[in-house]
């Protein structure tokens, strides 16, 4: 088996992990290529000797035949590792390093249950749909897609309008501070926070979710994912806010965005004991009532 390894820097209490992991690694002769930033924090920061020069720093060279990619951090850092694996169809696999880790769903406690579940075949691979920002081109560089979502906002105290067309057929003109067009994956996310809707991974659909709209009327909404989705901004100061997941640019209010689903999924790994609706009870509190 070979691996691809990408993390964040984390801290002394994920060490004896991040080691048990490597060593690991090692004991089951599975080879293995890291990150270069990452290997040099675990090697200068963490004190870990690894014993390899096999490094990658983006995914032009990337090992296109791992098996998987470790990605080691939060939800944050699945996020970035996307931007590596792209196209690739490598399978990522999320060791939480963090607190939440709705995506990143591996414990620190569980990796050595996870390797002896990824060498057996005990494991889901579950594909993610991208959001691909169409227009304008590279305004993220040369990787335009959003695991979670795309996010347009004000930049200072007014409310902006955008106005919302599916497939060249108006939906509506939202007055508020921002809008957010989200993937399933990203119903738990900044759509959550909101007041989306939860919305399992095999849907195929985007919820459009207002932020903080002035209109009792406007209330998220989920719809194909097939959909072309083009949207204008006005504003009075002629620059608004677009994000995707981590980035975010400033835009002339002239722009008109055009959001589609992406051609390619991602595929995250889920172990046998592990399910959408457990996650949702052990990490968000799903239903929890002290009454019961």
């Amino acid at each position: 088996m070979q691996i691809a390894v990408y993390g964040r820097q984390f801290g002394k209490q994920f060490v004896p992990f991040a080691r048990k992991l490597f060593d690991r690694l090692k004991e089951k002769n599975i080879q293995f290529s890291i990150y270069g930033p990452f290997y040099k924090f675990m090697r200068e920061e963490a004190g870990l000797d690894l014993s390899t020069d096999n490094l990658f720093t983006s995914y032009e060279n990337l090992d296109k035949k791992s098996n998987f990619v470790f990605s080691i951090g939060g939800d944050g850092t699945i996020l970035e590792t996307i931007t590596i694996v792209r196209d690739s169809g490598i399978p990522v696999v999320g060791i939480n390093s963090g607190k939440l880790g709705f995506l990143a769903t591996i414990a620190k406690e569980d990796i050595d249950m996870a390797i002896d579940a990824l060498l057996s075949g005990n494991y889901a691979v579950e594909k993610r749909g991208l959001l691909e920002l169409v227009s304008p081109p590279e305004t993220f560089g040369n990787f335009g897609f959003a695991l979670n979502e795309f996010t347009l906002q004000k930049k200072n105290s007014a409310m902006i309008t955008i106005q919302v067309w599916l497939n060249d057929r108006f939906l509506s003109a939202y007055w508020a501070d921002g809008l957010i067009v989200s993937t399933p994956t990203g119903s738990t996310a900044y759509s959550l926070s909101v007041g989306g809707p939860l919305v399992t991974s095999d849907i195929r659909g985007f919820i459009i979710s207002p932020i903080a709209p002035h209109n009792l009327t406007v209330r998220p909404i989920v719809i194909p994912d097939n959909s072309i989705i083009r949207l204008k901004v006005n504003c009075r100061i002629g620059e608004f806010l677009l994000s995707m997941d981590h980035h975010s640019a400033v835009m002339p209010v002239e722009t008109e965005i055009l959001l589609k689903r992406s051609e390619f999924d991602i595929s995250l790994i889920r172990l046998e004991d592990q399910d959408f609706y457990t996650t949702l009870r052990n990490k968000l509190m799903w239903g929890a009532d002290k009454r019961n």
